[in-house]
């Protein structure tokens, strides 16, 4: 392989996660009208997990799930892994927005995270989920104060948080960039996204769910009894049929949903990763990480990033893309000065394994809403539901939306369902031409804040009053 030393050319053009044997399927496009008690919009975690509930509440239920591209397709198969229990883009975050909620809120995080593991146990799936917990680590000096008030935050709600100076940060993960870090060990761990969404889709299977991919909905109308839904199949967007549901489950995320309402509520925001080649006993050793948990700092601007079960570093993050017009077509999927970005601050962060090489690049669309949480509600009288928005954090909180959005289709009354949060939406994001350039000065005021020590200036304190800046 040919490498650029602290670029990302030579790395293959490809999802480390997906880019192996083991994807369930193939399943065949959409042919012709049928119908379905419940259709579900979206292969992702979302979907899949509102399937699997919705057959494990109702075996009896005829449960058809479409997805536009492959199963996995999007975020759930591009993630880091990284599993939070946390339902609100973080404690932090959660505090400042639904402080009187966030005793429950933290309750049904943890329950909703010990129910995945169990469902994933009960089926016999092997995720390679490991609940070690997470590091946040201090890259510049105001960034250590603001940790260890993160720390009390969590040893108030009853967290194992511990905080490590330079000299115990650096004995646990050696990178000279560490002035400091938040261990805290009982909040999630780490997943292997790919065997995560393919035993999600075997579980889905082994239940009886329907499931048809290369399927794209193109809307929904009202029918007397429920709601027909109209879709395309097959690469040359042919007629593939209407299907006559009960109800159906929006589960899109960051990609164009069949609910315009939806449009305004979500911004796709591309991230982007890398995937080193196997790192030997040696390299290993040189960098520690013992504990083999997540890591991620603590600027606006972060990077997260992690051990797979071969000895590979995930590194990702830091920039975080809106293209005009919000586009997700799999061209965004690479961007050169992103990865090479990365590659830069991959070598800081470890320069012992500079002559490490990178094996897999890609980008994935991330679902954010303005308020960095995820958005539920009904349409068309409530015969159609839907969960999106969890702006990064969605490999667990996927599991809580699914059924938040089941609940509201059902009509039950649930603690789930009463919480400000779900029956609260995000303010919209202004429509084009608008949206761009107030993403962008935001995206900016957000750099500038970190060079800033900190600092916040006056548009981002002004979305701080309504909900909307950054603050996890």
């Amino acid at each position: 392989m040919s490498f650029v030393p602290g670029a990302a050319g030579g790395a293959r053009p490809a999802v480390f996660w997906t880019d192996r044997p083991g994807r369930p399927g193939p399943f065949p496009p959409l042919a012709g009208a049928t119908g379905a008690d419940l259709v579900i919009v979206g292969g992702g975690y979302t979907g899949l997990w509102a399937a699997i509930l919705a057959k494990e509440e109702n075996p009896g239920a005829d449960v058809l799930l479409l997805e536009a591209a492959t199963i996995g397709f999007g975020g759930s198969g591009r993630n880091g892994g990284f599993v939070s229990d946390s339902l609100t883009h973080g404690m932090a975050h959660g505090v400042s927005r639904w402080l009187s909620e966030m005793p429950a809120l933290v309750r049904l995080g943890r329950e909703n995270l010990r129910d995945l593991a169990a469902t994933l146990d009960r089926h016999g799936i092997d995720a390679g989920l490991r609940l070690t917990g997470k590091t946040t680590v201090a890259v510049a000096p105001h960034q250590v104060a603001e940790l260890r008030a993160l720390q009390r935050l969590h040893l108030d709600y009853g967290d194992d948080a511990a905080w490590l100076d330079a000299e115990e940060m650096r004995a646990d993960v050696r990178s000279p960039t560490y002035l400091g870090g938040l261990r805290v060990r009982n909040t999630g761990g780490l997943v292997d996204p790919g065997k995560l969404v393919f035993g999600l889709t075997e579980i889905a299977a082994r239940l009886g769910v329907r499931i048809h991919e290369h399927t794209v909905v193109t809307g929904f109308t009202r029918h007397r009894s429920g709601v027909a839904v109209d879709t395309i199949a097959g690469p040359g967007g042919t007629a593939a049929g209407t299907v006559l549901a009960g109800q159906a489950l929006v589960a899109t995320n960051a990609y164009p949903a069949p609910l315009r309402r939806l449009r305004h509520l979500v911004l796709p925001v591309w991230d982007y990763v890398l995937v080193t080649e196997p790192l030997t006993a040696a390299q290993l050793a040189s960098i520690g990480w013992t504990q083999r948990q997540g890591v991620t700092d603590a600027g606006n601007q972060f990077h997260y990033y992690r051990l797979t079960a071969d000895d590979r570093i995930l590194f990702g993050g830091y920039d975080a893309i809106y293209h005009r017009g919000g586009g997700v077509g799999e061209h965004l999927a690479q961007r050169a000065s992103s990865h090479d970005l990365l590659a830069r601050h991959f070598r800081e962060t470890f320069p012992q394994l500079r002559p490490v090489a990178f094996s897999h690049r890609w980008g994935g669309a991330i679902d954010s809403t303005s308020r960095f949480t995820a958005t539920f509600g009904t349409a068309l009288g409530g015969r159609v539901g839907y969960a999106v928005g969890y702006t990064g954090l969605g490999v667990a909180a996927s599991r809580f939306g699914a059924q938040v959005a089941l609940d509201l289709l059902a009509r039950r009354r649930t603690e789930r369902t009463e919480l400000r949060m779900v029956r609260r939406p995000p303010l919209p994001f202004p429509p084009e031409p608008l949206r761009w350039p107030v993403v962008e000065v935001t995206r900016r005021a957000l750099v500038r804040a970190d060079a800033r020590e900190g600092r916040r200036g006056p548009w981002l304190r002004l979305l701080d009053r309504f909900g909307i800046g950054f603050n996890s």
